[in-house]
């Protein structure tokens, strides 16, 4: 009798992705395959053409490289997403390839490529693919986007495997429980506000969610249905109560908000503004969740670490702390190889 084989499954775990280096033409080079991607500025394609290249990259670039040269500071000559990210997959292969189960790194922009990752996995010729990405809430612009682009790669091959996704995972307890964990370091009575910030979107993208009305017919800000378990705002909000429920936060003492927004007519309220606001008001300390990302970055690290607390110092107030986030904690690396294993048996 022909001995039972274990199936081999290759696991796709894709990140956002980074510059190569702080160089203003490898920002260039990221900002414009990030933003010609329809699925994040969704506008016709000339359009988007000619906002992105003809507009935003040319002007963007030099400013976003100096910020990007901060951020390689701070992580050690490397972007910080991308040693984190590479962790986590080390830490993941030494565990699950005994089983069987082996996990590839894409980013959806930049290197390591998506594309790349893939056609490494083709060559192992894996009976099942498990489609990753590495974003709780699910938005076009993210979840959408890297499930696009690596079912684009796989359609073209001659044998596709059995494909399995994993396309948000807002509410997993293991993810929760990582912020909650990593928020137990602060005092939270000694903040005079906590904000649960996350990336903003146009409004028009979480709009299109819906076969019927439009987001705000639909109350995302206090509960999840059936109607609205991919809109990105509801998930965004459902997340916020379940780590304040944990930590015991009243609803009082905190605000969701969004950040990173490019244009006006984004989901609001703005982080900015509200970190402006709350100084005004006279608070001098501020705690700031981003539940959005998993590993800390350059929305996390500079926006919030450094862009915000300037921000708050200017309007009065005197400190803004970041909650890390899961980055390659032992803990949140169980929780990946937890539901990686629950969704290979599923």
């Amino acid at each position: 009798m022909e001995q039972s084989m274990k199936k081999k499954v290759g696991v796709l775990m894709i990140q956002l992705g980074t510059p190569d280096s702080p160089k203003v033409s490898d920002v260039r080079s990221y900002l414009s395959e990030f933003l010609n991607d329809k699925r994040v500025i969704d506008l016709p394609w000339l359009g988007r053409k000619l906002l992105v290249n003809g507009i935003i990259v040319p002007f963007r670039a030099p400013k976003s490289a100096k910020v990007y040269k901060e951020l390689w500071e701070h992580g050690k000559g490397e972007s910080p997403l991308l040693t984190y990210s590479k962790s986590i997959v080390d830490q993941l292969n030494e565990r699950l390839n005994k089983e069987n189960i082996f996990v590839h790194l894409g980013m959806r922009y930049k290197n390591p490529h998506i594309v790349d990752a893939l056609i490494e996995m083709r060559k192992q010729n894996y009976e099942e693919i498990i489609v990753f990405p590495l974003f709780p809430q699910y938005a076009s612009a993210t979840n959408g986007s890297a499930i696009e682009e690596a079912m684009r790669v796989i359609k073209n091959w001659w044998v596709v495997p059995n494909m399995k996704i994993i396309s948000q995972f807002w509410d997993h307890p293991g993810y929760i429980d990582q912020f909650v964990e990593n928020a137990k370091k602060f005092d939270l009575k000694s903040y005079d506000h906590i904000c649960f910030s996350y990336h903003g979107l146009p409004i028009r993208q979480v709009d299109k969610v819906y076969e019927e009305g439009l987001c705000s017919d639909h109350n995302c800000e206090h509960e999840i249905t059936d109607d609205n378990k991919f809109c990105y705002k509801a998930t965004c909000y459902g997340t916020t109560r379940l780590i304040a429920e944990k930590l015991g936060i009243e609803e009082k003492d905190y605000t969701v908000c969004f950040q990173s927004r490019l244009t006006k007519n984004w989901l609001e309220p703005y982080a900015d503004k509200v970190v402006e606001e709350r100084a005004k008001q006279g608070d001098k300390r501020i705690l700031f969740f981003s539940p959005a990302f998993v590993a800390d970055c350059l929305e996390t690290i500079i926006e919030i670490g450094e862009e915000y607390q300037e921000i708050f110092e200017e309007f009065g107030g005197e400190k803004v702390d970041l909650v890390e986030s899961c980055n390659d904690k032992v803990e949140w690396v169980n929780t990946l190889e937890q539901m990686i294993r629950t969704k290979s048996l599923s």
